[in-house]
C-alpha cells in the first residue's frame, strides 16, 4: 500500500534553506524530506483508493481560498517530543481549517496529538543539537503566500517526492 502525506510545501527559498540547517544540524532523515507544514501524516492508502482521495483533496483544495503563511521563531514540543520547529505566527487558522478538511472522509484518522502548524528544523537528535537548532533559528523569519497544497508519496529508498499539487480556492 502506498503511504501519502499532505502538505503546504515552504518554498524557495527557505525551503532548500531549512531542508540543509536540518542536515547540517544532524537530522540525516531530512535529506528525503522536503520543507514542509505538515496537513496528514504518513498514511497508508490502498491502491483501490488512491483515485477517491485525490478527488477527496481537490474538493477540500477547491472550497479553501489561498492564504498567507508567516513563519517565524522557534519553538519545540520537549519532553513530550524531541522536535524543533519553526513557528507559523500568521495563517494558524487557515492551516487548522485546511488540515481539519483534509482528515475527513477517505482519510479520517485518529490523531495522537492535537493538530499545532509548524516546519519541522530538528528531530530525534541529541538535547544539544536539538537546543542548537533552538537557539540558532529563533531569528527566522519567512512570509509566503499559501496557493496549493501537495499529496507526498513515499518511497523506502528515496523518501518523500511530491506527487500531486491541488490548488487553493479553484
Amino acid at each position: 500500500m502506498p503511504t501519502i502525506g499532505v502538505s503546504v510545501a515552504v518554498p524557495e527559498p527557505w525551503g532548500n534553506e531549512l531542508q540543509q540547517y536540518r542536515i547540517d544540524v544532524g537530522d540525516e532523515a531530512a535529506r528525503h524530506i522536503p520543507t514542509h507544514i505538515t496537513l496528514l501524516p504518513p498514511h497508508e492508502v490502498a491502491d483501490a483508493d488512491l483515485d477517491d482521495v485525490v478527488a477527496h483533496l481537490a474538493k477540500v483544495a477547491e472550497g479553501t481560498e489561498p492564504f498567507r503563511v508567516h513563519l517565524r521563531g522557534t519553538g519545540t514540543f520537549r519532553p513530550v517530543s524531541p522536535v524543533v520547529f519553526i513557528g507559523v505566527v500568521e495563517g494558524i487558522s487557515q492551516c487548522e481549517q485546511l488540515a481539519a478538511g483534509v482528515r475527513r472522509g477517505p482519510l479520517a484518522i485518529e490523531r495522537a496529538f492535537p493538530y499545532h502548524p509548524h516546519v519541522t528544523v530538528a528531530q530525534h537528535l541529541p538535547e544539544g543539537r536539538l537546543e542548537r537548532a533552538f537557539t540558532e533559528l529563533e531569528g527566522f523569519d519567512a512570509a509566503f503566500a499559501v496557493e496549493e497544497m501537495w499529496m507526498y508519496l513515499h518511497d523506502d529508498i528515496s523518501g518523500w517526492h511530491p506527487s500531486k499539487a491541488f490548488p487553493l480556492g479553484r
